[in-house]
């Protein structure tokens, strides 16, 4: 396993390891103690499967409250997207900045998106499967969201079309509207 810091302090980018012969490929994408030995101690509780149909459908960017805040191990098993974590942790050196990277069933990377981050994932490919690993059960009470284009933000989304998405997404507050709870902590 590949672990690969980014810009953003603890979001993760993981490359499993991938055996292939003449039959196809195995690889393991979560080993508990394998991420222990790496320094990443994570309760997984949930795990999260979903479908998008069309091409350029954007789901996020979302976020739990404490004390339900989620940490997720985000994975594309079948087509490709562009997943995002964004810094929401007030008075961090990095609030409001993000990291993108290209998830696909081919590289079979994963991005580790930990509590005071939002998330969310464009589709570059119809028919897109992503499951996620998460460290708290969902909580409606708890669920928030940011709208997806806010310009303090300004994520720079790879499709140049307007995005397909939920009521909800289509209706979130901006970052500086959003209810947030999360404060950086520097001793960490």
């Amino acid at each position: 396993m590949k672990i690969t810091k980014t810009l953003l302090s603890d979001v993760l980018v993981i490359e499993p390891r991938v055996f292939g012969d003449h039959r196809g490929w195995f690889t393991e994408t979560y080993t508990e103690t394998k991420f222990k030995d790496a320094g990443i101690n994570l309760n997984f509780v949930q795990d999260n499967h979903s479908f998008s149909a069309a091409k350029g459908t954007l789901r996020g960017l979302h976020y739990q409250l404490s004390p339900k805040a989620q940490t997720k191990l985000v994975r594309c098993t079948k087509g490709t997207i562009f997943d995002v974590a964004v810094d929401i942790r007030k008075g961090s050196p990095t609030w409001a900045q993000w990291f993108g990277i290209e998830l696909s069933a081919e590289n079979k990377k994963q991005l580790l998106v930990p509590q005071g981050f939002a998330h969310g994932f464009m589709t570059l490919t119809e028919d897109v499967e992503v499951q996620y690993k998460v460290d708290e059960v969902y909580s409606p009470e708890h669920d928030r969201g940011i709208i997806w284009n806010d310009s303090t933000i300004n994520i720079d989304w790879p499709i140049d079309i307007e995005p397909i998405l939920s009521i909800k997404d289509e209706e979130a507050p901006t970052l500086v509207d959003a209810e947030n709870n999360f404060v950086w902590n520097s001793d960490k």
